[in-house]
């Protein structure tokens, strides 16, 4: 992706991570103490796991060689006029406005480390919906923030969510009300606009009881010669009937590590989606994952991961069931292009005594020349007999005689090719809002003529 802005930041910390940079952080937003001790202890605890030695290779990464803070702007704006000109022109370039306009319940911007734009449709902040950035959260709805922040993923669970824990920054904060169906999709961009830049959103959504929520986010960022890291950690908690989808269409430059930590906890009744679109980086670690903790609970994943030259995309999904009468589905398809490998990860796991459970899980893979690569790693763990439980997956490649037939027909080589990837990547298309849609449709013709040349 190229440079579309020139942008000097407010604030930038030292390179490098330390408890000073930590302390700094927390004291710039002015936080309260135990954010700060939840902090430091995060930090231990990151300096303490080594790093991951399964999955995509990460020895390129050096974790001091990143800035860890950057205040693009003094504060965050209400009004699309108010922001500063030139971080306006660069979401305008990229739709942000538009959306908003268009449809959208409400849109938030994150610039490197901080939120610059967040707005909320009067409509649903009438009927009780908080939709802000954290730090804002943290300091005006700092109960509900202590309440339900590192209940669903903890600082232990691996090494960069200790990391995200530690030095977190921006991100969304949502909270929907019993009873309250948000119709329309809330959306967030995340965008790297500094090279060696680490972003660490961090945001959780909240469903009492009856309630709906879409929450739709983009991801981008400039192609630079140094490293950047992304390593966000996403908590989701669907309370009994409620109801959450989480989309996500990341187009990463080919140069940044996406590590990134999602979660959720569906409770009686509860549904949760995860959709998952994967595009760009150099290396992509991402399995959103859901707990069917209650009863009649329902948990979908589906994802999407294309990898070209000199890029891993390691993704999947996990599901675990931990009560009876409750379902699942994982959907993953994947597509390896010009020497690129693509590896789906995934586990579903029932324990003992949740019976009646019924889940499948299917991955495809398609691939385009003989130098690409596809792995797949399942984990199915089932301890329970009364159980429905299935699994299927396919590797295809594109084969010259397809190519022809749609040639024959008078589409050109790139639009044939982007055809075939179009109706294999049907299913994933489907669950995107419209206006996400046409963007996949985009991104995929974008794909098809570097991988032709």
């Amino acid at each position: 992706m190229e440079k579309i802005s020139n942008i000097t930041s407010l604030f930038k910390g030292k390179k490098g991570l330390n408890r000073e940079i930590v302390t700094a952080i927390s004291h710039k937003k002015n936080e309260p103490s135990w954010m700060l001790d939840f902090r430091l202890a995060a930090l231990d605890i990151f300096e303490s796991k080594p790093m991951p030695s399964w999955g995509a290779d990460l020895t390129d990464l050096n974790p001091d060689d990143i800035y860890y803070y950057i205040q693009p702007i003094m504060q965050q704006q209400t009004e699309w006029a108010d922001v500063p000109e030139k971080i306006k022109t660069t979401f305008e370039k990229l739709g942000i406005p538009q959306a908003e306009q268009k449809f959208l319940a409400g849109v938030g911007a994150q610039f490197d480390s901080e939120v610059i734009y967040k707005n909320l449709k009067k409509r649903w902040s009438e009927q009780g919906v908080i939709f802000c950035d954290m730090s804002t959260a943290l300091r005006d709805h700092e109960a509900l923030v202590k309440k339900y922040f590192s209940t669903v993923i903890p600082s232990s669970d691996n090494k960069f969510a200790a990391l995200n824990s530690a030095v977190w920054s921006g991100g969304s904060f949502v909270y929907v009300p019993a009873g309250v169906c948000i119709e329309m999709p809330l959306q967030a961009y995340f965008r790297i606009d500094s090279s060696q830049m680490g972003q660490f959103e961090r945001t959780l959504i909240i469903a009492e009881p009856g309630s709906f929520v879409e929450y739709v986010e983009g991801c981008s960022a400039p192609i630079y010669k140094k490293n950047s890291l992304h390593s966000a950690v996403v908590e989701l908690v669907a309370l009994p009937g409620a109801h959450i989808r989480y989309t996500t269409i990341q187009n990463w430059s080919n140069n940044v590590y996406n590590l990134v930590t999602k979660r959720a906890i569906a409770y009686k009744d509860a549904r949760v989606e995860w959709v998952d679109g994967n595009f760009g980086s150099k290396v992509t670690m991402k399995y959103p994952c859901i707990v069917l903790k209650e009863l009649g609970a329902k948990g979908s994943i589906i994802s999407l991961a294309i990898a070209g030259n000199g890029q891993h995309q390691d993704s999947g999904g996990k599901i675990i069931h931990l009560a009876p009468h409750t379902t699942s589905s994982i959907i993953a398809k994947s597509i390896s292009k010009d020497g690129g490998r693509s590896s789906y990860r995934g586990l579903l796991k029932v324990i003992k005594g949740a019976h009646t459970v019924q889940s499948k899980v299917q991955c495809d893979a398609l691939i385009f020349d003989e130098q690409s690569q596809t792995d797949t790693y399942p984990t199915i763990d089932v301890k329970e007999d009364r159980v429905t439980v299935e699994h299927e997956a396919s590797v295809s490649k594109v084969s010259d005689e397809q190519l022809f037939y749609l040639q024959s027909r008078g589409l050109s080589e790139q639009s044939a090719r982007a055809l075939i990837v179009n109706g294999f990547i049907d299913a994933f298309v489907q669950l995107l809002p419209m206006e996400y849609a046409v963007e996949i449709n985009r991104l995929i013709a974008m794909e098809m003529e570097d991988s032709i040349g």
